[in-house]
């Protein structure tokens, strides 16, 4: 299927922009042998010429560069509308689009008519050159909200960035009551414009050039700029204590923390009443009134649940960690399917859990909006599981955290654990691994975007229909995978079934870019640990040689579920869990052998047979320090789209 990329603007941010997309995707298609044709890419102008800018010569070299890449630029299109599948112009014409991007000239915001400061044509703040209103002198302002009347110029990042120190200056001046010093922009820039193959072209003025080194100057620019935001930032005498949270507050959340020379402990850390009381009245929280006497409705020290009926018996556990992402509702999601998961591996019931959630202290609105977005994620996971929350505990501290205690109810005779593998049974893992790896690389800041949100995709996707699906194809043992890697968990299994397996690594789910990273030298920080579980592998110097070998011991997340699975059962199986919504399910496996007794479970083959090797003894085996490591060159990394 063609997907049809539409881009409106044909400014140089357009066309730059467009020429960027289509060299990386098809740079991606190329890696997985696909066809380039699969791309198609159109600019949409509402003028005569792209680049309006820019001299005819700069022109002239982009339209011949946009002709040979079979970019197609629609002149004369104004566009006005846009709906889901169409860009739709002034005279009514109709451009369909699979995706499309937006990319034209600044357009000031409405609420600056509301301000009473005095505005340009364009609707921008009409400032003199020493960047003051032209109606209200004590009111400064620059970059792309203003427009100096007396040295009009685009709106253009080269002039924002250079009005910052005049501004400063000006301030300062106004203060000492000193005469303050008039702006004059440069008349002229110097632009490079890359064409997204490591190429680019300069503009300045009636002058243009072109060439692969213009592309190695504008990396060496723009990396320079950005190391500034990073590693060229000042180095600060003392760590700041007070948490992000209260700096994106505002300075009067600053002052008011200020006033706290220190954080209270025990109950002196708890979130307030009050904001408490708000985030629960919005919240919505799941409930079952079938089996809760007393929850969040009464102002009780306990929850109070009905016992479970006689032939049935209760299952509990909890979960808890610091949050790994910014994103405060989906750290709720991950969270609470965490959480949940060991009940979903024993196709129990979720019926009740509570909450201990960590919020970093601020003022009462910032730490009611994170707790609310968290809690709200955390309540859709737990309604998808029919899993009521009936209390918890809230309290301050320097990250965000959250766990749960579920509480769950299950058929004694129906319950499934790790022990029960058979002889024959087939191994299904229900979602890829590598999530440690990734959020370690995305720590570092190696990790590409779709990466992390191909994780993040599956860490929010509940074990709950995966559970029930197992259940109705004769499972005979399962667990979750969490944090003692796929490994780490199947040696578990084994030990508790007294059976040894056959490990697939070349049937092993991966998610995308998890071998990269361990390719490159990333791992968690949990890794070395889980490392020592390797010599319940026999054949280890096999599976050495694998890419998917360091992955075995990764911890996960949120992660899919284990299970072992009668063989006659296991296609149907397969298909069954694909159109719950686990397309990445994989038999990974089969058990070989019962009444295994000793240290040595899993044998590693890579879909041939593979030869069998002597291992050591537990007390031969090498230790974590001595284990071998894997080795690849370095991740290739576009430079256009980092630039």
């Amino acid at each position: 299927m063609t997907t049809r990329f539409v881009v409106v603007g044909a400014g140089a941010g357009g066309i730059e922009l467009t020429l960027a997309m289509q060299a990386r995707l098809q740079k991606e298609l190329d890696a997985v042998g696909k066809a380039r044709s699969l791309l198609q890419f159109q600019v949409l102008n509402r003028g005569p010429h792209i680049m309006p800018q820019h001299n005819a010569e700069v022109r002239a070299i982009f339209d011949k560069i946009l002709s040979e890449r079979s970019i197609e630029v629609l002149h004369g299109f104004e566009a006005v509308d846009v709906t889901e599948s169409e860009v739709i112009s002034g005279d009514e014409r109709r451009v369909p689009f699979t995706e499309c991007i937006w990319c034209t000239q600044a357009s000031p915001q409405a609420w600056l008519s509301e301000t009473g400061l005095a505005l340009d044509k364009y609707g921008f703040i009409a400032v003199h050159p020493t960047l003051q209103s032209t109606n209200s002198p004590d009111i400064f302002a620059c970059g792309d909200v203003a427009a100096v009347l007396e040295h009009p110029r685009p709106k253009a990042g080269v002039f924002a960035v250079r009005q910052g120190a005049p501004m400063a200056e000006n301030l300062r001046r106004m203060i000492y009551e000193r005469p303050l010093v008039p702006f004059t922009p440069q008349l002229l820039f110097l632009g490079i414009i890359g064409t997204g193959d490591e190429y680019a072209v300069a503009s300045k003025g009636p002058l243009a050039m072109e060439g692969s080194w213009l592309w190695e100057m504008k990396d060496l620019i723009d990396r320079k700029w950005m190391w500034q935001y990073s590693g060229g930032l000042p180095i600060m005498e003392h760590e700041d204590e007070v948490p992000r949270v209260a700096h994106a507050a505002g300075p009067d959340a600053l002052a008011a923390l200020s006033e706290v020379s220190m954080r209270c402990g025990g109950c002196g850390a708890k979130v307030g009443a009050t904001v408490l009381s708000r985030v629960m009245a919005k919240l919505d929280a799941p409930r079952r009134d079938d089996i809760t006497l007393v929850g969040l409705d009464a102002p009780d020290d306990c929850a109070v649940i009905k016992p479970c009926p006689p032939d049935m018996v209760s299952v509990h556990t909890v979960d808890f960690f610091r949050a790994f992402i910014s994103d405060a509702y989906i750290f709720g999601k991950v969270a609470a399917n965490h959480a949940l998961s060991d009940v979903h591996a024993m196709c129990a019931d979720a019926q009740t859990a509570l909450a201990i959630a960590v919020v970093p202290y601020g003022i009462e609105s910032k730490v009611e909006d994170t707790l609310y977005q968290m809690m709200a994620g955390a309540c859709e996971v737990l309604r998808e599981s029919n899993c009521a929350l009936v209390g918890g505990h809230t309290c301050e501290g320097q990250e965000l955290s959250l766990g749960f205690c579920v509480n769950g109810v299950a058929d004694a005779t129906q319950v499934l654990s790790k022990g029960g593998m058979r002889k024959g049974d087939l191994l299904i893992l229900t979602k890829p691994i590598g999530t440690g790896t990734l959020f370690a690389a995305d720590m570092r800041g190696q990790a590409v975007g779709r990466w992390i949100a191909g994780a993040l995709e599956g860490m929010q996707k509940s074990n709950y229909t995966g559970g029930l699906v197992l259940r109705e194809h004769g499972a005979t043992s399962c667990t979750d995978v969490t944090g003692f890697g796929l490994l780490g968990h199947l040696v578990e299994m084994c030990k508790a079934s007294q059976t040894s397996v056959d490990l697939n690594m070349d049937a092993v789910p991966l998610l995308e870019g998890a071998a990269e990273c361990v390719a490159n030298g990333v791992f968690s920080s949990l890794q070395p640990a889980n490392l020592r579980l390797k010599r319940g592998i026999s054949n280890e110097a096999v599976a050495l040689n694998h890419p998917t070998y360091p992955l075995l011991f990764d911890p996960q997340t949120a992660g899919g579920l284990l299970a072992s699975v009668p063989a006659a059962n296991a296609e149907q199986c397969i298909e069954k869990l694909a159109s719950a919504g686990y397309p990445k399910s994989q038999v990974i496996g089969k058990v070989v052998d019962d009444g295994v007794s000793g240290p040595l479970f899993v044998k590693c083959s890579t879909g041939t047979d593979a030869v069998e090797v002597d291992m050591p003894s537990v007390e031969e085996a090498p230790s974590v320090e001595e284990a071998p490591s894997v080795e690849a060159p370095p991740l290739e990394v576009n430079s256009s789209v980092e630039s």
